[in-house]
């Protein structure tokens, strides 16, 4: 088994459980402090990555240049719009579903690493990816009769057109990442993703916290009477973001993507035992679909 496939794996069971805190915290604070959590509690962790894999194993930091930089900013930014997009859909359908809307995001990304990076997917890919946004699509209408217009119209719905900017948003932060870390030539792809996730979740944390002193002071303070299961969705998506930028590293990010989707089984086990939300039959069937589509991938990958 090649290693990025147990490590996405991990980064995705990791993303839900930061994603399930996270909602819990939408009910202790706005949107704008419940993506601040993930960046400001998730640095610290950052830090210890980089300090461990430097002064613990002996890895050399990598030196940073302008086109890191770059890339590193556009996936800092489009990752804050991203999430901020996902917590807010939150409010308007339940844990499962309103997740479910952002996982177009891996044919998006093959879309933008072909664009910016002129990587190709094979036919066999495709598929598999289709597959699963297949799957996803079937879940968007778990809660409305089932037919061709149904699966088509509900796409349209501020519900999905919200998620749909998020997944676009999200495609866009992967190959970001990607292109950032392969810039820094090595030494190693662990190094390169450590020293990638520090700079982007520091720059990220500077950007959120100059807002709520700039717009929502008062959110500062809801923040810090959290800051227990905070610190948790700092260490949960802290260590997701090192899964997901090591995997990126080894291999094309729409491809990581795309067995990412396993995610979704790790919701609906939220859901269900969590948060207790009702699943019916059609959301088991888009959940087999994508569970087939990662199967597929993994048998052509």
């Amino acid at each position: 088994m090649e290693l990025w496939i147990p490590i996405t794996i991990a980064a995705a069971f990791l993303q839900n459980v930061r994603s399930a805190m996270q909602k819990h915290l939408k009910g202790v604070m706005g949107t704008t402090g419940a993506t601040f959590v993930r960046f400001g509690f998730g640095a610290p962790f950052a830090l210890i990555f980089v300090a461990v894999l430097h002064l613990g194993v002996g890895y050399e930091l990598p030196a940073v240049n302008a086109r890191f930089i770059l890339w590193m900013l556009a996936g800092g930014v489009g990752q804050i719009a991203a999430t901020f997009l996902l917590i807010y859909l939150f409010s308007f359908r339940n844990f499962a579903v309103g997740t479910a809307y952002s996982r177009t995001e891996p044919a998006q990304a093959a879309i933008f690493g072909l664009i910016f990076l002129g990587e190709r997917v094979s036919a066999g890919v495709l598929a598999a990816i289709a597959i699963s946004v297949f799957g996803v699509m079937l879940i968007s209408v778990a809660h409305t009769p089932l037919s061709w217009r149904a699966l088509l119209t509900s796409m349209a719905s501020r519900n999905a057109l919200i998620g749909l900017a998020s997944g676009t948003l999200f495609g866009v932060t992967a190959v970001a990442y990607r292109a950032a870390s392969l810039a820094l030539g090595g030494p190693n792809f662990m190094m390169q993703a450590a020293i990638t996730l520090a700079w982007v979740i520091l720059f990220q944390t500077l950007i959120m916290a100059a807002w709520m002193i700039w717009k929502d002071r008062a959110e500062i303070g809801r923040i810090a009477r959290a800051w227990k299961p905070a610190l948790i969705v700092g260490l949960a998506g802290a260590s997701a973001s090192f899964g997901w930028f090591m995997a990126m590293t080894l291999q094309q990010a729409a491809v990581v993507k795309a067995l990412a989707q396993v995610e979704m089984i790790f919701t609906f086990a939220s859901a269900v035992f969590f948060f207790r939300e009702r699943i019916n039959l059609m959301e088991v069937a888009g959940c087999l679909l994508i569970v087939g589509g990662i199967l597929l991938l993994l048998a052509v990958g």
